[in-house]
């Protein structure tokens, strides 16, 4: 008798368990499958870099109710090995690890979601690999461009109150980055636009017992702060390629997020087969914000895809 996959309803494949480790460049890397429904599964790509998928997974399992939703970090975050050696915080790499979860939990055909900096592997992947069986592609508060990042920060820098911006330009001129005073203000920022409902972020039950943030990928990728892009991503700019996905896209973001609506709206113009979604009263983390409107918004869009195809 042929024992089915959890994920895919095809004959005769192996079993795939619902947690495991997948073992890729550097280490291994941990995955979580959440549901069972029959859609095609959802793969989901953490940001960062160095972040954790735990904080994602209560908001983005709603959509478990139609589909599997698979859930993984990548190397050196969250569940996964953790190695100090900088050569591998590549983004050819972190591109390597989706192709390897894939084929370990047989995604033969899968949508694929990747938020804040999950998105930057994302679409690296997406024109670099040119996959086979991706069905659609969502870019959930997406890093497409660093110099399109910046630019977005820079508005919303300047719609601090003055003392807060003079207090982060003041620190950022002495690179001290760990200033009371420097911490506090950067907060004024995440307040406003990483999380309108939870700021710190208030870990949930499934990020008990898992490591925390990376600080050590993130600042060699990225910076030291959200709106400072010291790292190897500072140069990284996608733009002009997001016209060779030919996939349908989704571009969704928070109407206070730090990866803004209007810029949504402009890769929308750069795209071929995209639409632009913006979850009112939420920030960067929209699935924390606003779970149950992130849910609407996703659900409906990938069923119109399996419509289509």
């Amino acid at each position: 008798m042929c024992i089915f996959s959890l994920l895919i309803n095809s004959s005769c494949k192996n079993i795939i368990e619902k947690e495991g480790y997948v073992n890729v460049e550097g280490g291994k890397i941990w995955y979580k499958i959440v549901g069972e429904g029959d859609g095609i599964p959802l793969l989901i790509l953490h940001g960062g870099p160095g972040s954790r998928s735990c904080s994602m997974i209560p908001g983005f399992s709603l959509l478990a109710k139609d589909r599997p939703v698979i859930f993984y970090d990548q190397l050196g975050s969250g569940n996964s090995d953790r190695p100090t050696d900088t050569t591998l915080w590549k983004t050819e790499r972190f591109v390597n690890e989706i192709d390897l979860l894939r084929s370990a939990l047989e995604l033969d055909n899968l949508h694929i979601l990747g938020h804040s900096c999950g998105s930057t592997f994302l679409i690296e992947y997406m024109i670099t690999k040119q996959p086979k069986g991706v069905k659609s592609v969502i870019f959930s508060s997406p890093h497409i461009s660093s110099p399109d990042w910046m630019a977005d920060a820079k508005i919303l820098l300047s719609q601090l109150p003055v003392n807060v911006q003079d207090t982060i330009f003041k620190y950022e001129a002495l690179k001290n980055y760990n200033a009371p005073q420097y911490l506090a203000a950067t907060d004024s920022f995440y307040v406003r636009h990483m999380s309108r409902k939870s700021w710190p972020i208030i870990p949930n039950i499934e990020c008990e017992n898992v490591p925390g943030f990376n600080d050590q990928i993130y600042e060699y990728m990225w910076g030291p702060t959200e709106f400072n892009i010291t790292g190897t991503l500072k140069d990284f700019d996608r733009t002009a390629d997001l016209d060779k996905i030919t996939e349908p896209i989704l571009f969704m973001a928070g109407e206070y997020d730090e990866a803004r609506p209007e810029t949504m709206y402009k890769y929308q113009k750069l795209s071929r087969n995209a639409s632009v979604e913006i979850i009112d009263d939420a920030a960067h983390k929209t699935m924390i914000d606003q779970p149950e409107k992130v849910y609407e918004v996703i659900s409906k869009f990938l069923k119109e895809v399996e419509k289509i195809k």
